[in-house]
């Protein structure tokens, strides 16, 4: 069975040149990391709703408050980058990837385990200076992309035993063809 109660046609994203899976996180500027982990935290927020989470809801409305000032830059950021890359049209184009970026963190099979992480990033965030923000969100998008990067090894292992089990109670023969004269 698939890990963690995952869809047995799940694709696990590929890994890039650079040694990291291509994911809605891959090859984000600083505006976008910021604003994708505010976006995760939000994702928790609205999901982790295990009372050991209960805490997420209180952090991350912290967070939106305390770095409110930071947070708004990123968004302009992000609207800037997406306005250069597809002109009058940025808006769908912004609106679309950040659907993916939500989808991406609310994956069912990997909640809890987000769940946990964005509870001890969401308390840290309340922590650092606004001025650190962009730091402190590239050291902790990694804390976030873990949970993933662990479940798509789980899962990786899984097609892997799958294939071998198949190999060994299902083998494939070649069809038997007999020539005729």
């Amino acid at each position: 069975m698939p890990p963690m109660g995952a869809p047995a046609n799940f694709v696990v994203p590929p890994i890039g040149v650079d040694g990291k899976r291509v994911t809605t996180n891959a090859g984000l500027n600083p505006d976008q990391i910021v604003w994708n982990l505010r976006s995760a935290l939000n994702v928790a927020a609205l999901n982790c709703l295990q009372p050991q989470h209960a805490e997420i809801v209180v952090n991350y409305r912290n967070m939106l408050r305390i770095h409110a000032q930071r947070l708004a830059v990123a968004n302009r950021g992000v609207d800037t980058g997406f306005r250069a890359r597809f002109g009058a049209g940025y808006v769908r184009q912004r609106e679309s990837y950040l659907t993916k970026v939500y989808n991406f963190y609310a994956f069912p099979p990997t909640l809890l385990n987000f769940c946990d992480a964005a509870l001890v990033v969401g308390r840290e965030a309340n922590n650092v200076p606004s001025a650190q923000l962009h730091n402190f969100a590239a050291a902790n998008m990694p804390k976030l992309d873990a949970v993933f990067e662990n479940f798509y090894g789980k899962y990786v292992q899984y097609q892997s035993d799958l294939a071998l089990w198949r190999a060994r109670y299902y083998p494939q023969t070649a069809p038997v063809t007999t020539l005729s004269h």
